[in-house]
């Protein structure tokens, strides 16, 4: 029954908030800016027991945090979100639904208005929860080149959480890889700001079209800590940041549509992201016209003051933080708490501040349906029961985003396997399948805290996979050394197997966790790009024994592989690819698969930090002997190879004389000219050799993947807007410079066969919030 206005769904949501806002009290539209995490208090029972004391903790200085007012306190005059109900302990799906049924009721009950709290869960790697798809890291998706596959997955993800009462989801990260050291390497995309925003608009799309809201992180800057410390401060510029960190976020807001961004820890030059009103408002609302909410990452408001004494305590924290255009707060209720209401009745904050962001978060509970009548919580999970959290298609999919995002980095002289034959299967990723995982896969983000339970997925190992994959071969495993540590007693074992077979599938690489309980994920950086532990002595003792030995790294990161490329029989990357990764690590190492992925970052070749990312000026990516560090990479960004070979020629651009306001197009033929189906990703790059300020040597502005038949070619074609080759000039503004341009193109960052002159005539124009973000592209059978 409709007993007030906001309740009815036949008027604009805008009139249903302003009637509502107009009915609240002061503290009831502060509540709405809140949230509270059950069970992460000490002594606290959750639905799946006691909270355990552990060291494992799944989100930063937690235990410092945990402890809170009961949920029927919390809620005396509503809430706005509800954290991590499915993602906090190993729960069934009807565990988790009678749970959220039972604490949307607390909520409802508890306040005078009775509006329900928007539910939210982390899906880095698919839903995190229980018996879930993982699916591949977020830098195994930049490997694929491939956002509408990136888009199923996130359809699928999304699917999954919606069925299950879940509205928001904590994801995509948009962090521009800048130091391959830093331990969210893996949850990034890439190091390409066009990649990373590409793919990243893709899966915002996908998780949106199934009703859950995606969240962007972390805006922005995280990613460029000084030393690659995690919450470390960053030493960036305003120019570095507009024109490499943020064009991710701006491309997933514009082009993407998300609804809500989440702000970083770190502070830029100073600045704390969640106390920068320009970044905050200004830039994300004012110039990119983005309408969502801005939520807090867990804590990062009470951080305001104890991390970065921009306050003097928590209330003072909050008031800053709301100034700057935080909206909610997470994961629970500190500084937009009771000291804030008190701040606003002492005339110190503004409640209008209160009304604009409880605006906010009340618009999307009206499009969610939340403040519709005959809205229940029960409705909200109705046949949820029926949810196959790892179906057969969701682990299909998966299949395929491993298989098209493993990297042939080099085949050497032994692939694909001749599948007979004595084969020794060596190293600590062989036989442990969570390395397959990111740190925010369930079973590595909470499974450590509960020793004993299953993670409740199907979870093949790389010598389980390869023994079905070749039935004909004889396969022996020795595990070598651990991921990480210093124990090489089991070093002579596994040399002893490699010596007595064939060939050697050597498996190294991380085991991702959390704040320093592995070697790769959030809180786990790296001193240096060497393989952890002793796994780089391993391989020297393996490459020592004659036998042809096939390296194969399962990373989050990128590792130095200089003093094992000239020795390996063949080289493969693979970055943390899922539940599936055993099976097509497999399947590409027999040649069934045939190896699809490229390199979103570069593989260096010296441990010690060189090279940066291939994004550099002349003065960071040339080696002109003024320093004794060569910066070239090992394999350039965007390398990849296959079982089958492509060329990529024959670059055609009709007019190479452009006005400042105008478009070119840039059209290639790639075609295979090896012996087996395949695909190759044709990549365009810009250069500027000449401009108002320092610009990267060469710089992505176009890909597309291609399949392409034995012997068959194809045109691809670019449509270039010359909003494409803006930049932010010493004025600070971004803007359109004349002059000439080389266009080039090829396979990757270091192979670009096509190279053609392009001049932008006329004035300099302005480049502003509404210019072109994206490259089209049409490709086209050719004719042989």
């Amino acid at each position: 029954m409709i007993n007030q206005p906001w309740q009815d769904p036949a008027l604009p949501v805008a009139a249903r908030v302003e009637a509502l806002l107009a009915a609240m009290t002061l503290e009831e539209k502060a509540a709405q800016l809140g949230s509270r995490w059950l069970g992460k208090d000490k002594g606290a029972t959750g639905p799946a027991g006691p909270e355990p004391e552990t060291d494992h903790a799944v989100a930063p200085m937690e235990h410092e945090f945990s402890g809170g007012p009961a949920l029927e306190d919390a809620s005396r005059h509503g809430l706005g979100q509800l954290t991590r109900i499915y993602g906090s302990y190993p729960i069934t799906v009807s565990e988790g639904t009678a749970e959220l049924v039972r604490q949307q009721r607390i909520v409802m009950a508890s306040s005078r208005l009775g509006i329900p709290a928007v539910v939210h869960e982390e899906c880095l790697t698919g839903f995190t929860m229980h018996g879930a798809t993982v699916y591949p890291s977020a830098i195994a998706w930049g490997a694929t080149f491939d956002p509408e596959l990136i888009e199923r997955m996130a359809t699928a993800i999304g699917r999954d959480m919606a069925a299950l009462g879940v509205h928001q989801a904590l994801a995509p990260v948009l962090d521009v890889v800048r130091d391959y050291r830093w331990g969210r390497v893996e949850e990034s995309i890439g190091e390409d700001p066009y990649l990373v925003g590409a793919v990243g608009a893709a899966y915002v799309r996908g998780l949106q079209s199934a009703g859950v809201i995606a969240t962007l992180k972390h805006f922005a800057g995280y990613s460029a800590s000084r030393g690659a410390r995690n919450h470390g401060p960053v030493p960036m510029g305003r120019r570095e940041l507009l024109d490499v960190i943020l064009p991710p976020f701006e491309a997933a807001v514009r082009e993407g549509g998300a609804g809500s961004v989440m702000n970083s820890y770190a502070d830029v030059d100073g600045v704390p992201a969640g106390a920068d009103p320009w970044l905050l408002t200004e830039l994300l609302r004012d110039e990119w016209g983005f309408t969502g909410t801005v939520v807090s990452d867990y804590w990062s408001v009470p951080f305001l003051a104890s991390m970065h004494g921009m306050a003097a305590d928590s209330g003072g924290a909050g008031a800053r933080a709301l100034a700057a255009g935080i909206d909610v707060e997470l994961p629970d209720t500190i500084g937009y708490g009771a000291e804030l209401v008190g701040r606003v009745r002492a005339g110190e904050v503004a409640e209008s501040l209160v009304d604009r962001a409880a605006r906010r978060v009340l618009t999307q509970k009206a499009e969610l349906g939340l403040l519709d009548p005959e809205w229940t919580p029960e409705a909200s999970v109705a046949g949820a029961d029926e949810v196959l959290l790892d179906s057969p298609a969701n682990r299909a999919l998966a299949a395929e985003i491993a298989e098209r995002s493993i990297v042939l980095l080099d085949p050497g002289s032994a692939l694909p396997l001749a599948g007979t034959g004595r084969i020794a299967v060596v190293g600590p990723c062989a036989d442990d399948a969570r390395t397959f995982l990111g740190c925010y896969a369930f079973p590595n983000h909470v499974l450590p805290r509960y020793p004993g339970v299953k993670p409740e997925i199907e979870l093949p190992t790389a010598v389980e996979a390869l023994r079905a994959e070749l039935p004909g071969a004889e396969i022996g495993y020795a595990p070598g050394c651990a991921v990480d540590g210093a124990d090489r007693s089991g070093i002579p074992a596994a040399v002893a197997a490699a010596a007595g077979a064939d060939v050697c599938l050597a498996f190294v690489g991380d085991l991702a966790g959390l704040f320093g309980n592995g070697t790769s994920g959030e809180g786990c950086d790296a001193a240096d790009l060497r393989l952890p532990g002793v796994q780089a002595e391993l391989l020297d003792a393996l490459l020592a024994t004659g036998t042809p030995v096939v390296v194969v790294v399962v990373s989050g990161r990128p590792y130095a592989l200089g003093e094992v490329a000239g020795r390996a029989a063949a080289l493969v990357q693979a970055f943390m690819p899922g539940e599936e990764g055993g099976p097509a690590l497999a399947g590409v190492l027999s040649g069934r698969v045939q190896p699809g992925g490229r390199l979103p970052v570069q593989i260096p070749r010296d441990p010690g930090g060189q090279p940066g990312t291939y994004l550099q000026p002349r003065l960071g990516a040339v080696h002109t002997g003024t320093s004794n560090l060569d910066p070239t990479p090992l394999f350039a960004f965007g390398h990849g190879r296959s079982y089958t070979t492509f060329t990529v020629g024959d670059l055609r651009i009709p007019q190479t004389r452009v006005p400042t306001d105008g478009e070119f197009t840039a059209t290639v033929r790639v075609r295979n000219t090896g012996d087996r189906a395949g695909s190759e990703v044709v990549q365009l790059y810009l250069s500027d050799p000449v401009a108002e300020v320092t610009r990267p040597v060469i710089q992505l502005v176009g890909f597309r993947r291609v399949e392409l038949d034995a012997g068959a070619a194809a045109d691809v074609t670019f449509r270039v807007h010359t909003d494409r080759t803006a930049f932010t000039g010493r004025d600070l503004r971004r803007f359109v410079e004349p002059g000439e341009l080389r266009i080039l193109a090829g396979t990757s960052a270091a192979d670009l066969p096509c190279e053609a002159v392009v001049e932008l005539t006329g004035p300099a124009r302005p480049a502003g919030s509404g210019r072109v973000l994206s490259t089209p592209v049409e490709v086209r059978r050719a004719d042989s």
